[in-house]
């Protein structure tokens, strides 16, 4: 029992390492990606990212939770860009607090956020009920 709840948290962690590095190399290499991939794909990954964190820490929770939860977290990150101070703007400024707390808000962000989350989700249950058939 113990085994698999570690096995599960680690496909997860492997999930999140995954997703990250997808998300960075769409922006890295975005110059060469089709622009629909160039301009939605990062943003989608990274709310997916998110899924698959909480997941990893929340793994005995629903997947329904999950995803409401990865919502949530996504969009006030997104919300909290049309806060302007100095001091959070400084952090923006850095590359780390770019990619984390993104720089302006946009509501299309939201919508690419919902997408990558709804996505990973599907996933997630498709993954689960092939395992349970095996």
């Amino acid at each position: 029992m113990m085994k698999a709840f570690f096995k599960e948290r680690l496909v997860y962690f492997f999930a999140v390492i995954l997703t990250m590095a997808a998300g960075l190399a769409s922006r890295h290499f975005g110059e060469l990606l089709p622009d629909f991939v160039r301009e939605h794909f990062g943003d989608a990954l990274w709310a997916a990212m998110i899924y698959f964190g909480i997941r990893m820490i929340w793994i005995n929770r629903s997947k329904e939770l999950a995803l409401i939860v990865s919502l949530l977290f996504s969009w006030a990150v997104e919300c909290s860009q049309m806060i302007q101070t100095p001091w959070l703007n400084e952090v923006r400024s850095t590359l780390l607090g770019a990619l984390i707390l993104g720089r302006g808000f946009l509501v299309m962000d939201l919508l690419r956020y919902a997408v990558g989350i709804l996505c990973v989700y599907g996933m997630d249950r498709y993954f689960l009920r092939n395992k349970k058939a095996r």
